[in-house]
């Protein structure tokens, strides 16, 4: 079981750390704090005014007033703006203003709610035009401001724990895909400027209680979440509770929540937005926030105050960070992505004129031993390999392409353990092999007659309609809700091929790798980031009817059940936490898949897949050059996101015992 260690009295626990700049006569001080240098005193700290009158400074709006000035009489347009008034005085003004206003009338107004804090009364008529109130905003959570540690984790923990972030970052990107297709449906594809569905997504789940780790604050690591893991919004971090800042680069309690009235960080994200950062993977120099324009350019100096604050402060008590990296990374959302990379010790701290002339706080960071290899890292070391291979890694590459050009990109084949070159003793299949039978339907030869384009809103789209009148991918071939089965435009089609509805018949897009595992014989990783929702490739062989199975079998020869994979389609859509009366898909619907894939001898990248029980891989059945529903295609569509070189997984639904994974992929 996991232990959740709170973390109190901090200021009667200091932990002394020696900086790697500390000079002889800084060791030799006997103060565990070390007082970073201040910039001189801005004047105008001294003018603050009181918290309650800076609340009563800020506009408000009410309904008792609107968009128009009415023309009042003169001695009331003359009069001298009014101070900063106290409750009492707010009340004294509204009456006055009430009785100019009836005597501006004539005084022939009787109030008939004095209480209604109405000028004009309102009729009883039935006829009356009533103006209902908006709604109250619901009161925001407030984050917990409990500083807490989880420790000592079992494995069944750690699963658990990763259950919950896997289907809590599925609801958030599928509420995130939907919300933009519904926003480019409304006003068009072409929006003129980028539709905010993770904003969507993130204010649903909220209102919700959807978002993760918010009644504690947590210290260190975040259960469930491992370190290469990759985001591609903020606001996507705050719903896993790994960096509850969606703008700022620093996540603090903040002194009003802190037990002991001191600031304390617990994440930083390192984006490069500052120009005195030094990242060297292991070691940053990381620049405290603030004094920047709109243009992210230093204008003025930065105070001890905040974020800058509460990182001097865990500095001061020996306090772990998260740390977060932010990169410009082409071909996906919004051209960045966020790749957590562990847990990072503050060691030293100090004031520094930047390279703009202005002051700026400084921290230096070292990555704590013994965690695994820094996400950002693979994913720099993943795209030399996209670019140059051989010269990236000279050795152990046993094919350059076990597809002989059949795939769209190339498939390698990697072995550096032993000399296994099993994968090259097969042919090696592109597409699945159906009985003739399967094509000989009397549906064969129809297809929709959109020549320009299939548009799911018009009733002339046959394939729409196959679908329920609706398509199943977005505008880039995201898959947006898992189905019993998909029916793609097919060869019958009048359509393009740039159809939005044609996306698993195009082929491999990723470039895969088989690679051999000490843990998992062979597996398959991707050179390339897939995003959540995308297509990977299809899960190919020999079909053989029931019959010709038990001749197989009988045979000794290991075969694949469709019928036995698990579904996980049915997880990719699933927004029943969200809609109460959610329910699953059920059409278009097809009969139990009552087949046998043999891959004993013709077989592809896929079978080389490993099983597991959580799996980042599930199978969507699609239809797309027949119609016999007997016999679909199995397309494989990534559950998250997955990052480069990471081990793509199944869940087999029935795996070998000892090894987790089918015999025949061993």
């Amino acid at each position: 079981m996991s232990s959740v260690v709170p973390l109190q009295d901090l200021n009667l626990c200091p932990v002394s750390s020696t900086p790697s700049t500390s000079t002889a006569a800084d060791a030799a001080t006997d103060t565990a704090l070390r007082v970073p240098k201040l910039e001189p005193v801005d004047p105008s700290f001294a003018t603050y005014l009181p918290q309650q009158q800076l609340q009563l400074q800020e506009p408000t709006q009410d309904a008792l007033f609107s968009d128009s000035t009415p023309e009042l009489p003169l001695d009331l347009q003359n009069a001298p703006p009014p101070q900063i008034p106290d409750q009492d005085s707010l009340y004294s003004e509204f009456h006055r203003v009430s009785e100019l206003f009836r005597a501006a009338l004539n005084g022939d107004i009787e109030v008939v709610d004095p209480d209604s804090r109405a000028i004009v009364p309102v009729s009883s008529e039935e006829n009356a035009i009533v103006v209902p109130r908006p709604a109250a905003r619901k009161k925001a959570f407030t984050r917990s401001g409990e500083l807490v540690r989880v420790t000592d984790m079992s494995m069944k923990d750690q699963l658990l724990f990763r259950d919950v972030v896997r289907r809590t970052r599925m609801v958030y990107d599928v509420i995130r895909i939907q919300a933009v297709v519904e926003e480019e449906r409304r006003r068009g594809e072409n929006l003129g400027r980028r539709a905010r569905g993770d904003l969507r997504a993130a204010s649903l789940m909220r209102e919700r209680g959807l978002w993760l780790n918010r009644d504690k604050r947590i210290v260190g690591s975040i259960p469930g979440v491992q370190i290469g893991d990759m985001f591609f919004f903020r606001m996507e971090l705050c719903v896993v509770g790994l960096h509850g800042q969606p703008q700022a680069g620093i996540d603090y309690v903040p002194i009003s929540q802190s037990s002991n009235g001191e600031p304390i960080a617990t994440s930083i994200i390192v984006s490069g937005g500052y120009e005195d950062d030094e990242d060297a993977g292991d070691a940053i120099v990381y620049t405290g926030h603030g004094g920047q324009d709109k243009l992210s350019r230093q204008c003025e100096h930065q105070k001890l105050e905040g974020g800058n604050l509460a990182m001097e402060r865990s500095m001061h008590y020996g306090i772990e960070v998260r740390v977060i990296r932010g990169f410009r990374y082409e071909g996906c959302i919004g051209h960045k992505v966020y790749v957590y990379d562990g847990l990072y010790k503050i060691l030293d701290c100090w004031f520094d004129v930047g390279k703009s002339g202005f002051g700026v706080y400084k921290y230096k960071l070292l990555r704590i031993e013994g965690q695994p290899e820094l996400g950002s890292a693979i994913l720099k070391f993943a795209q030399s390999l996209r670019t140059n291979l051989l010269a990236t890694r000279p050795s152990g590459y046993v094919s350059l392409d076990i597809s002989n050009k059949k795939e769209n990109v190339a498939v390698l084949l990697f072995n550096d353990i032993d000399n296994d070159h099993d994968p090259l003793y097969y042919e090696y299949l592109v597409g699945t092999v159906f009985p003739p039978h399967a094509f000989n339907q009397t549906s064969n030869g129809t297809g929709c007659d959109c020549v320009s384009g299939c548009i799911e809103s018009s009733d002339s789209c046959l394939c729409a309609m196959k679908n329920g009148g609706e398509f199943a991918y977005d505008q880039n071939g995201i898959l947006l809700k898992g189905k019993p089965v998909i029916f793609e435009c097919g060869p019958c089609c009048a359509c393009p091929p740039s159809c939005r509805n044609r996306v698993t018949q195009k082929g491999l897009r990723s470039r895969l790798e088989v690679f051999r595992s000490r843990e998992t014989g062979w597996g398959v990783r991707s050179l390339d980031l897939i995003q959540a929702g995308a297509f990977i490739c299809e899960y190919t062989g020999v079909v053989l009817t029931r019959e010709q199975a038990h001749i197989f079998t009988m045979n000794g020869d290991s075969l694949i059940y469709p019928n036995r994979f698990s579904e996980r389609w049915a997880e990719w859509g699933d927004l029943s936490q969200i809609y109460s009366d959610y329910a699953r898909p059920s059409y278009p619907s097809i009969p139990p898949l009552d087949f046998a894939m043999d891959v004993s001898r013709m077989r592809n990248v896929a079978c080389y897949m490993s099983h597991s029980s959580s799996p980042n891989v599930m199978v969507q059945c699609v239809f797309y050059d027949h119609n016999n529903v007997m016999f679909p295609h199995l397309m494989l569509f990534a559950m998250e996101n997955i990052p480069p070189l990471r081990e793509l997984s199944l869940d087999y639904g029935v795996a070998d015992e000892w090894t987790g994974k089918l015999a025949i992929c061993n």
